[in-house]
C-alpha cells in the first residue's frame, strides 16, 4: 500500500465530509477506484483520529468541538516523551505497550518500524495498533476487565504473558519515588510486575511533574526498570539519584 496515496485519499474523504456532511462507502469506492474494504479501513482510521463518525454504509461529519477534544487527548509533553521512547524500538522487536495516556502516544510512532510484534492489555491501544499501515502482529493479554485502568488484568492475563518473551516493555506510572521506584494509584500491580519479568528491557514513560507524588502502591522497583523516559524538567538531583539505581534516564524536550 502506498502510504502517500493513502493519506491523500483520507484527506480527500475529510474534504468531502466537510462539503457534504456525509459520505457512503459505495460513493467513495467508486470515486477513488479502490475496494470497499479499503474504504472501510480508511473510515475506521479517521474515526479513531476523531475526524468522523461511522454510520451504516458510510460516515458523517462530527462537530469541531468534539474533534478538538479527541485530538487533545494526548498532551504535547506526553507526545514528546513518546517520541523519545520510540527511538529505542528496533525493527522486528517484540514489545509490550501497557495501557495509559502516555503510552498511547507511542502507537502512532510505530508506523516506521517493520516486523513488530506488539502485545497490549488495552482495547483502545489494540484498535490503534490494528489500524497501523505497517500492520504489526497484534497480541492481546485477555483477562478480567478493570474499569479503573481501562485495561485487562488478573491471572489469565498474567498466564498469557508468561507464555512469551519480549524485547521491551513500555509502561507509564502515576508517580516517582526516588528511593523505591515507580508508584501507582491502582492496587492491581501484579500484571505490571509480570510484564517486567518477561521483558528484557523495561522502559518507564512519565512526566517529570509526577516526581514526589505521595502514592502508596509501589508498581515497579528500580531494580526492575532499565530506562526512564521523562522530560527535561526533571531536576538534576533526581536524574543523579535515579541513575545511581542503575536506570538510564532519557530527557525529552518539554512541550507545553
Amino acid at each position: 500500500m502506498n502510504k502517500r496515496n493513502t493519506q491523500q485519499r483520507r484527506h480527500s474523504i475529510i474534504s468531502l465530509l466537510t462539503e457534504q456532511g456525509e459520505v457512503s462507502v459505495d460513493e467513495l469506492s467508486l470515486r477513488f477506484e479502490t475496494s470497499e474494504v479499503t474504504i472501510r479501513k480508511d473510515l475506521a482510521v479517521l474515526e479513531k483520529t476523531g475526524l468522523l463518525l461511522r454510520r451504516y454504509g458510510g460516515a458523517v461529519a462530527i462537530p469541531d468541538e468534539v474533534t478538538q477534544q479527541f485530538t487533545a487527548k494526548i498532551a504535547p509533553n506526553k507526545l514528546s516523551i513518546a517520541q523519545a521512547a520510540a527511538k529505542l524500538i528496533k525493527d522486528h522487536n517484540r514489545i509490550i505497550v501497557d495501557s495509559g495516556s502516555t503510552t498511547s502516544g507511542l502507537i502512532q510512532q510505530l508506523n516506521d518500524k517493520s516486523g513488530l510484534v506488539v502485545m497490549t492489555n488495552s482495547l483502545l491501544l489494540a484498535n490503534a495498533i490494528h489500524e497501523l499501515e505497517n500492520e504489526p502482529t497484534l497480541l492481546m493479554t485477555g483477562g478480567t476487565w478493570d474499569p479503573h485502568s481501562e485495561s485487562f488484568q488478573g491471572q489469565i492475563a498474567e498466564q498469557v504473558l508468561r507464555s512469551y518473551n519480549f524485547d521491551q516493555l513500555f509502561i507509564g506510572a502515576d508517580g516517582i519515588d526516588l528511593e523505591r521506584g515507580t508508584t501507582t494509584f491502582n492496587e492491581l500491580t501484579g500484571l505490571s510486575k509480570v510484564m517486567a519479568e518477561v521483558s528484557r528491557e523495561v522502559v518507564v514513560m512519565l512526566e517529570s511533574e509526577k516526581l514526589g507524588r505521595r502514592i502508596p502502591n509501589l508498581e515497579l522497583a528500580w531494580g526492575s526498570v532499565s530506562v526512564l523516559v521523562t522530560d527535561e524538567m526533571l531536576p538534576a538531583e533526581a536524574v543523579e539519584t535515579i541513575s545511581n539505581h542503575g536506570v538510564r534516564v532519557i530527557l525529552a524536550p518539554h512541550v507545553g
